[in-house]
This record gives C-alpha cells, structure tokens and sequence, in this order.
C-alpha cells in the first residue's frame, strides 16, 4: 500500500498554484497519471521518487519516506524511473548498463530475453534505436526489483508500431514482477491497455479518479461524423458483440455484427462514422 498526502508549491501553466495530492495506491497496481501540461504529473512522480521537495506524508509499504519535511533519500527507497531520453551510460554495453545497477547476472540474462535484446547484449546504446534503448532503460530499471517503478511518458517518441510492442513489455514485466508503476501519459489507448485506475491531474488536484472505462468512455452525440481510431477490444452483452475503440481523447463503444469480430482484429486503424445517431464501424 502506498500512501501519499503532499502539498508543494509550484508555478503552473496559469501561474502559481498548490501541488495538493491526497491518495493511496495498492500494491501492485498500474496507475497512470494524465491532465494537461503543468498540472503536476511528473513533479508528483519525482515527489515519490525523493528528486524534489515537498511537505506532508509518503508511506510504502509501512516504511515511512516523508514525514513532515524529513525525507527518505532517494537512494533508500527502491524505486525505478523510466524518462523519455533513455539516460543510458553510453561508453557500456547493453549488458554493462544493466549490471552496473546491480550484479547479477541472472537477473540481467532474464530481463534481456524477456524482452529479445540478448542479441544486442555486447552493443553500445550508439548503434541502438530508439526502441531498443527504451527496452534497455526499461530492464535497467528492473534490476533492483524495485518497489515502484515511476515513468514519465517512456514511449512518445516512438513510432505506433513500436509503442504497441514495447506497451506489451511492459505489462508482460509488470504482472511477472509485480511491481506498482505509476505512468504520465496523454495518450487514451495506451492508458486502456496498460493501466488499471486512471489520475486526471488539474492545476495540482486530483480532478477524476476511476479506471480507463469510467475516465474516457464517452457516449456518442446525435451529430454525423467520421473519425479514425484504432480497435482495443471486443465486448459481448447478452449475445451482442461491440468494438472499444479510442478515438483521440476518447473511447467509445461501437456495436458490431458477429461476421465483423471475425474479420477484424485487436489493433486494427477504423473509420467511426454515424448515422442518425448510431455510430458504425468502417474497416
């Protein structure tokens, strides 16, 4: 169980304003945290990872990490951080950043299959793409097993392509190790496919708080329109079949006959369109 009940002061997007962020998280969730830019997202997580200041009370697991002003030191409290710019050693290999974490070598063998970079083991993050160096920073930050793993938008830089394989890493790391994971990201679909309980941040307070459906699952309005998005998830309801698909800011539930659940696919790009007040799907 993480507690957190801080205030920190901070200049926003529309000036000064109060970080005020009163919470608790189980452990083992995935929870992301999306709102609008300078609304507090990554000053909570570097908050929680002990990288900034801040007043009032931070308590994992029965281990206290603030208490008033008096803080835990960041390298005390067993946290991975995952950051856009990868932030790797570039004079050591693949295999080099991660045992520089910590040695042992079982662990880096087993994170480096996991996640097929064991080919890649003896390069330098030079000769490495993007994905792979975000692959490498996301192993590195397993090394200390840690308690909470905090990441800062890790695949906007990616291509779609990508981002899908390396969200699929990334929740296939998170149920083998069970880590808690807090994530900033702005993207609907990616917070869906990763996250359990979803934090919509505004002006330093927490605005919404619910799972991805009850966050971002909008109903659609009378007027015509056509969209594209990208299919996330079959339904069925008492023999009815629907498409969950993210369109933008949104996800929306489209019926579907059964030959349609057939022809399409998770992942696929579709036209939403609506007619008299009925979305269907175009594929």
């Amino acid at each position: 169980m993480i507690q957190l009940n801080i205030s920190k002061q901070l200049h926003g997007s529309n000036g000064k304003m109060e970080l005020n962020i009163k919470l608790e998280i189980q452990k083992g969730a995935f929870v992301a945290l999306a709102g609008e830019s300078g609304s507090g997202k990554t000053t909570l997580l570097r908050i929680v990872a002990g990288l900034e200041e801040a007043e009032g009370m931070i308590v994992v697991d029965d281990e206290v990490w603030l208490d008033g002003k008096k803080a835990l030191s960041p390298q005390k409290r067993g946290i991975g951080f995952v950051f856009q710019d990868y932030a790797l050693f570039p004079n050591m290999t693949v295999e080099e950043n991660l045992l520089f974490v910590e040695k042992d070598r079982l662990l880096a063998d087993e994170l480096l299959v996991l996640t097929e970079l064991s080919e890649l083991r003896k390069r330098l993050p030079s000769t490495l793409s993007g994905g792979q160096k975000q692959r490498v920073a996301l192993c590195r930050a397993f090394m200390k097993r840690p308690k909470i793993l905090l990441m800062d938008e890790p695949l906007s830089a990616l291509n779609p392509e990508m981002r899908t394989k390396l969200q699929t890493e990334i929740l296939m790391l998170h149920k083998k190790f069970g880590t808690t994971i807090i994530m900033v990201s702005h993207d609907p679909s990616e917070i869906y496919k990763l996250a359990e309980q979803v934090l919509i941040l505004e002006q330093g307070k927490i605005l919404k708080n619910g799972t991805p459906k009850e966050i971002y699952l909008k109903g659609v309005d009378e007027k015509k329109f056509t969209f594209d998005g990208e299919l996330l998830e079959f339904i069925e309801k008492k023999n009815l079949y629907f498409a969950l698909v993210s369109l933008g800011e949104e996800l929306i539930e489209v019926p579907l006959s059964q030959q349609e659940t057939e022809i399409l696919k998770i992942g696929d790009r579709v036209q939403i369109g609506s007619r008299e007040f009925s979305p269907t799907i175009f594929y």
